[in-house]
């Protein structure tokens, strides 16, 4: 079964692509915020360790996060999986390679300048929790097209679900995905170094379409790569 990476910049898609990437292959979609959002919802010991983090704005420690990853893969007894959200760190990733190893990593490409307009015409339902888009993109930059088509609801400002009011979360802000950007860019270069120089398979996905292209491009990467039959 695949082991997999799949690594991208905030409002990359990767928590989409994972989840369907997952479904196709029967694997296992390892996602720590999940996991994290599912303990502090139970109110566990750990989701409270967790929602204390949160509430300092400060990350949760290596170890934590290290224990949560090893303990769901010892679970699925050499099953396959897509891990989202680790490793986020060198101690991560050298802790990984002590539980397992990783046959492919998925790397999204997407410009600063498409993130920042694409996540600033998202839209997300106060209610139930689902997300639109108001924001159609057609662009070149560096020589590649970008066309992403938005998602909008039916009726301006009201959800096709449960008809509750759309916001603009904090975080989908201009200066406040910048940031966010910023922090990933510091967090993930020394992560994708350490893997390059163990000479783990990097798969580079321009994600400049809708979402079934890109998934459709990262499965023919995988066979091209000798993973997928």
């Amino acid at each position: 079964m695949l082991r997999l990476i799949i690594f991208g910049p905030p409002g990359a898609g990767k928590g989409t692509y994972a989840t369907r990437i997952a479904e196709i292959l029967g694997i296992e979609k390892i996602s720590t915020g999940d996991i994290f959002r599912e303990e502090v919802s139970k109110r566990t010991e750990l989701g409270k360790k967790v929602e204390e983090y949160l509430r300092r704005g400060v990350l949760v420690p290596d170890e934590i996060v290290i224990k949560v990853v090893r303990d769901r893969i010892e679970r699925l007894h050499g099953r396959g999986f897509i891990l989202d959200g680790y490793p986020r760190t060198t101690a991560q990733a050298r802790a990984l390679d002590e539980i397992t190893t990783i046959d492919a990593i998925i790397n999204l490409v997407i410009p600063d300048e498409i993130i920042i307009e694409k996540l600033s015409g998202r839209r997300i339902c106060s209610r139930c929790g689902a997300i639109y888009n108001i924001i159609e993109l057609k662009k070149i930059i560096n020589g590649v097209e970008y066309i992403l088509p938005p998602l909008p609801p039916r009726k301006e400002g009201v959800c096709d679900v449960c008809g509750g009011e759309l916001i603009q979360r904090e975080d989908d802000r201009p200066e406040v995905i910048k940031r966010r950007l910023e922090v990933y860019k510091r967090q993930s270069k020394p992560v994708i170094e350490y893997y390059k120089a163990r000479g783990v398979t990097f798969i580079n996905i321009h994600v400049n379409r809708e979402p079934p292209v890109i998934i459709n491009r990262i499965l023919n990467a995988l066979r091209e790569k000798g993973l997928l039959d």
